[in-house]
C-alpha cells in the first residue's frame, strides 16, 4: 500500500470506552509523525462519560463531539443520529482514511457512512466472529457489515486473519497487527505503582444484552454464592450504567464483601486488574486485557468471538449457568495447581506493537506481523485454514441448569 498524498488526512471514530482504549494507542504513534499523517478524532459520544474517562487518561482531545448520547435511546436512534451528523463531518474533512474499532454501533455506522461517500474504511480489530448474529447481540453484526466495506483489515490474531479470508476479502487488504489494548496496558502499565494487596480481589463486569434477564440473574446468584463463600476476598463490580444491568444487580446488595460501585476512570481499573486473584466477564476486551497481567478469566457468555485466549488457557467459557460460574470459580479460588497453570499462560492477543505496525502499514511500509506464542493458538490456526476446516463457533459447556 503507498499513501496517495502526504500528510494523509486520517480520522478515527470513536463511540464508547472500549473503542477509545484500543485506538489511544494508534492516535498517539500516528500523531508521532506529522509529516505523515494528519490525525483527527470524533468523537460520538455513544458512552459520554466512560469515553471522556478514556481519553483524559491518554491526553486524547476529540476535535469532533457528536453529542449524541441520550438517556433511553435505542441502537436504532444512535445510528440514525450518526448518520445525520457523521456526514457532515465527513464532507468538511474530507478525510483519506477513516478508522474505526470494533463491533460497536459507532463503527458500523461509520463505516457505511464512509463508504456512502467514499472514503477509505480501516478497520482495527477486523475478523473477530461467532459466526451467530444474535451472539453476541449486536456486535456481530456490527463488525460483519464493518468488514465488508473496509478497504484495509488490521486483524488482531491468525485466526481473526483467516476468518476475513474464508469470507473472501483480499490477503493482500489483511494485515495482523496484535490487539492494541496490549499495547494500551503497557503504556499504562509503565505509569503506575506496582498493585498492593495483589490477590485478594475477585473482579466483576457485567453488560451484554443478550444476557439481560435470566441469564444476567443466573450468573449474579452465582457471583453471591462464592462472595458468601469466600469472606476473606473481596468482590468489585463497577456496574455498567445500562437499566437493565443497574436493575439486575439489586439481587446482589447486603453482601458485606461484595461492592457495587459506579465506573472508574481506566487507570483504576487497570490496577483492579492487575490486583485481582481471578475475573468474571462477558466483556470482550477483558479477555484480551487479563492475559497481559496472567489474570485467570471466567467468561459469562455461551460463545466468544475471541477463541485463542481459550485455547491458550488463559480463559474459560461459563456461560450463564449459575452451578457451572460457581464451581469454576470455587476451584480457581481454592485450588492452587489449577489457578497457577491457568495464570502462567502467554498471552495470545499481542506483544505491545501493533499500534507500530499499524502506522508502518498506513505509511505505506508494513514491518512483519503479529505470530501469537502460543503453541495451541498456531496449531488451531493451522487446522482451521486447511482445505478440509470449517469454522468453529466456541460454546460454554452447560451444566444440569443450562438454558
Amino acid at each position: 500500500m503507498s499513501p496517495d498524498t502526504l500528510p494523509q488526512r486520517v480520522l478515527f471514530v470513536v463511540g464508547t470506552r472500549p473503542e477509545a482504549i484500543k485506538t489511544a494507542p494508534v492516535i498517539l504513534r500516528l500523531r508521532q509523525q506529522p509529516e505523515l499523517f494528519k490525525t483527527s478524532v470524533c468523537a460520538t459520544g455513544q458512552h459520554r462519560e466512560m469515553l471522556d474517562m478514556v481519553f483524559e487518561v491518554f491526553g486524547i482531545e476529540p476535535d469532533v463531539d457528536l453529542d449524541l448520547m441520550r438517556p433511553g435511546q435505542t441502537l436504532n436512534q444512535i445510528a440514525a443520529g450518526f448518520f445525520d451528523r457523521f456526514d457532515q463531518v465527513l464532507r468538511e474533512m474530507a478525510p483519506d482514511w477513516v478508522l474505526v474499532q470494533g463491533d460497536t454501533t459507532t463503527a458500523m455506522a461509520a463505516s457505511v457512512a464512509a463508504f456512502h461517500c467514499r472514503a477509505r474504511v480501516a478497520h482495527i480489530e477486523a475478523g473477530l466472529r461467532t459466526h451467530d448474529l444474535h451472539n453476541p447481540f449486536p456486535e456481530e453484526m456490527n463488525r460483519r457489515v464493518t468488514s465488508l466495506v473496509a478497504n484495509v483489515h488490521f486483524a488482531p490474531t491468525a485466526r481473526a486473519a483467516a476468518a476475513l479470508r474464508r469470507e473472501g476479502v483480499s490477503p493482500a487488504r489483511i494485515h495482523i497487527t496484535g490487539n492494541t489494548v496490549v499495547d494500551a496496558l503497557q503504556w499504562i502499565a509503565a505509569r503506575q505503582d506496582p498493585p498492593t494487596h495483589e490477590g485478594r480481589l475477585v473482579l466483576i463486569t457485567a453488560h451484554r444484552r443478550e444476557t439481560f434477564g435470566e441469564p444476567m440473574k443466573r450468573a449474579f446468584r452465582a457471583i453471591r454464592r462464592l462472595a458468601q463463600s469466600f469472606p476473606e476476598l473481596s468482590f468489585v463490580f463497577p456496574v455498567h450504567p445500562n437499566p437493565e444491568v443497574r436493575k439486575a444487580v439489586s439481587s446482589l446488595r447486603g453482601v458485606a464483601n461484595l461492592e457495587l460501585i459506579e465506573p472508574v476512570d481506566y487507570l483504576r481499573f487497570v490496577s483492579w486488574i492487575r490486583a485481582s486473584r481471578i475475573i468474571l466477564t462477558d466483556s470482550g476486551g477483558i479477555q484480551e486485557e487479563a492475559p497481559t497481567f496472567g489474570k485467570p478469566t471466567l467468561v459469562l457468555r455461551e460463545a466468544t468471538e475471541r477463541p485463542e485466549g481459550i485455547e491458550a488457557g488463559v480463559a474459560k467459557l461459563v456461560g450463564t449457568d449459575e452451578e457451572r460460574i460457581f464451581r469454576e470459580a470455587e476451584r480457581l479460588l481454592s485450588d492452587e495447581s489449577h489457578y497457577v497453570a491457568m495464570a502462567q499462560r502467554q498471552n495470545p492477543f499481542g506483544d505491545g506493537k501493533a499500534a507500530d505496525r499499524i502506522a508502518a502499514i498506513l505509511a505505506g511500509h508494513p514491518t512483519s506481523e503479529f505470530e501469537p506464542a502460543q503453541a495451541a493458538v498456531q496449531s488451531s490456526y493451522q487446522a482451521e485454514t486447511s482445505p478440509d476446516s470449517k469454522p468453529s463457533v466456541k460454546k460454554a459447556e452447560v451444566g444440569s441448569t443450562a438454558t
